[in-house]
């Protein structure tokens, strides 16, 4: 029986750990669109660079758009590049479907 050695010690069936099926579906996000809603009510736009263990999430080509007074004000976006959003003030993540369309026929090699 093969055994791989992982952050949290051995593991006889990494296929079955829960903390090894969290990564891949993380993985899988990697470099697709993200919308992040922040408990000030901004909206964050950009790729899903990477996370940490205490959620914190980079964006990179992050535009911010900020809460609108009503619904008909849409405003311009606001550039900032490269931007990390802190764990704690982030309200809500959504996935861009664009973004998870163009992978659906792609598995990568391993």
């Amino acid at each position: 029986m093969d055994t791989m050695i992982e952050e949290n010690g051995p593991s006889t069936h990494p296929e079955v750990s829960p903390s090894f099926q969290a990564r891949q579906k993380l993985e899988a996000l990697l470099n697709k669109n993200m919308k992040i809603r922040m408990t000030d009510g901004r909206t964050l736009v950009g790729l899903f660079l990477c996370t940490d263990r205490d959620c914190n999430v980079i964006l990179g080509s992050a535009q911010e758009f900020l809460k609108s007074t009503d619904m008909f004000s849409q405003g311009e976006p606001r550039v900032l590049g490269l931007a990390m959003i802190p764990g704690h003030h982030v309200v809500s993540i959504e996935v861009e479907a664009d973004s998870l369309e163009d992978t659906q026929g792609f598995r990568p090699r391993c």
